[in-house]
């Protein structure tokens, strides 16, 4: 049994590293060196036949991902979330990783001697809900050290604006400066404008993307001075002050509401610690919750009420600024 659990754990570990990893700087050198050689030496012939093989390849290879990427009902909507963690992450990559984490969860717990549909059950929730989590905590975190840098970025336009810059140019200083998040995209901004975008539509779609309140007040700043005129590095720079005032209050309100919070983590997870504790002392007592049909419905309605109960004290402790 330990050697089919460490099995399972290995392959999903496998698979994710598989669906989750970039692409490898060295295949990537070997790519363009190998393009370089048929574009300068050999026939015209020659190189289109290998263009037509690499190309029958990559479709060859992106069938599966495909595959994967048709089960999920709204692929636009986690592509925008997958676009948010700022990763080269595909729809089909994700599903795999998905189907992967669910197929070993439920065959784990059915080896543990768990009903078949209640096993299948448990799999798909771990499997569904796992990588959202994930992906849902990377986008938090991004989030956030986009918002923390953000303020010195419009500080840093603000200056660039009273030695006489135009907008433009002030936004291709960020990008060229600022690291992190901030930097990565205000660099597709100012490639999307390079490329005949218009400066509003740029920041009108990475503000869609971001999802944040702090940019889309920095791209409604600058389409009303577009419309209304008016010293911009003032009103900016008002923006960079009123963002850092947002800042320190958030962080304010997460100070006194973490007593509460860590409050409704321990009640949380008190029940699933003890259900814990006893299965490792006594594991025959506890796994009637896996084969008695009359535990399994408490269980899954206590369950139930439990993430009402962590549904309302999450309510109850978030803020909106």
């Amino acid at each position: 049994m330990l050697v089919i659990m460490a099995g399972a754990m290995l392959l999903v570990l496998a698979m994710v590293v598989f669906a989750f990893r970039g692409p490898s700087p060295a295949k990537s050198v070997k790519r363009r060196m190998e393009l370089l050689k048929e574009r300068h030496g050999g026939t015209p012939l020659q190189a289109s036949a290998q263009a037509q093989i690499r190309k029958l390849m990559a479709q060859r290879q992106n069938r599966v991902e495909s595959a994967f990427s048709s089960l999920i009902p709204k692929p636009a909507l986690l592509r925008l979330r997958l676009e948010r963690t700022g990763k080269t992450w595909t729809l089909g990559r994700y599903a795999m990783t998905c189907c992967g984490i669910a197929v070993v969860a439920a065959l784990l717990l059915a080896f543990k001697g768990m009903p078949f549909l209640l096993s299948l059950f448990l799999g798909l929730f771990v499997g569904i809900g796992l990588p959202h989590f994930v992906v849902g905590k990377m986008i938090t975190r991004r989030v956030g050290k986009f918002n923390v840098n953000f303020p010195d970025a419009i500080e840093l336009m603000v200056r660039g604006l009273r030695s006489g810059l135009p907008i433009t140019e002030t936004l291709s200083v960020v990008a060229t400066e600022m690291k992190g998040p901030v930097g990565v995209e205000f660099r597709a901004v100012s490639d999307k404008m390079k490329i005949g975008r218009t400066m509003e539509a740029a920041l009108q779609e990475t503000s869609d993307r971001l999802g944040t309140a702090e940019f889309q007040f920095f791209v409604i700043t600058l389409a009303i001075q577009r419309e209304t005129g008016g010293n911009l590095a003032e009103t900016l720079s008002n923006l960079a002050d009123v963002l850092r005032k947002r800042a320190q209050m958030k962080l304010k309100i997460r100070a006194m509401s973490s007593e509460s919070k860590a409050s409704a983590m321990i009640v949380g997870a008190l029940p699933f610690i003890v259900f814990g504790l006893v299965t490792m002392i006594n594991p025959t007592y506890m796994g009637g919750f896996f084969v008695d049909p009359r535990l399994i419905v408490a269980g899954i309605g206590g369950l139930f009420w439990m993430s009402i109960g962590v549904f309302i004290m999450a309510k109850m402790i978030n803020f909106e600024i």
